[in-house]
C-alpha cells in the first residue's frame, strides 16, 4: 500500500477559513496511489445550499459526484470547503451544478465524471440537474446515485 504525497497541500490539516466564494474557492489535488486502475470514487453532498440569484433566498440540494480517477484525486476538505463556498454564491441550479462538475474535471482530468444535483423545490417544481463527460469505461460498476425523485409528502 503506497502513502499518498499531500506535502504540497495547503488546506488539510491546517484552520481555514471558508471561501468567499466558488470563484475564489481553492480546490486541491492529491496522487492517486491507484493510478491505471479504473474504480469509481462518490461524493455525497446531501445538505448543500446556494443562493437563488433573484431572490438571494437559500436553495437546497442533495448533490452526488461520481468519477473515475486518472492520476490525481481531490482532496476532500478542498472539496468540503468548495462546496462550502456556495452558500454565499447566487446562480440558477444548473450553473451551480454544472459549474461544480467542471471545476473538477479541470483539476482532475479524470477518465470520467458525472454530477447528479437533486434540487429541493422552488416555486413548488425540483429541478434536477445530471451531467457526465461522457460514456463511462467498460467494466466499472456504477452504483445508482441513490436518490429518488422528489415526491413531497406522498
Amino acid at each position: 500500500m503506497s502513502v499518498t504525497d499531500v506535502s504540497g497541500l495547503s488546506q488539510l490539516g491546517a484552520q481555514v477559513a471558508a471561501p468567499e466564494n466558488a470563484e475564489s474557492a481553492v480546490l486541491e489535488r492529491v496522487p492517486n496511489g491507484n493510478a491505471g486502475t479504473d474504480y469509481v470514487v462518490r461524493f455525497t453532498a446531501p445538505e448543500f445550499t446556494s443562493l437563488c440569484p433573484m431572490t438571494g433566498q437559500p436553495d437546497f440540494a442533495h448533490i452526488v459526484i461520481d468519477y473515475i480517477p486518472g492520476d490525481f484525486l481531490v482532496e476532500s476538505k478542498s472539496l468540503k470547503l468548495f462546496l462550502h463556498s456556495f452558500r454565499n454564491h447566487g446562480a440558477f441550479h444548473e450553473d451551480c451544478s454544472i459549474y461544480i462538475a467542471k471545476r473538477l474535471v479541470d483539476l482532475l482530468a479524470p477518465k470520467w465524471l458525472r454530477i447528479g444535483a437533486y434540487w429541493y423545490p422552488r416555486g413548488g417544481i425540483p429541478i434536477d440537474v445530471f451531467w457526465q463527460t461522457g460514456p463511462a469505461p467498460e467494466g466499472v460498476w456504477l452504483p445508482d446515485q441513490g436518490v429518488a425523485t422528489y415526491r413531497g409528502r406522498g
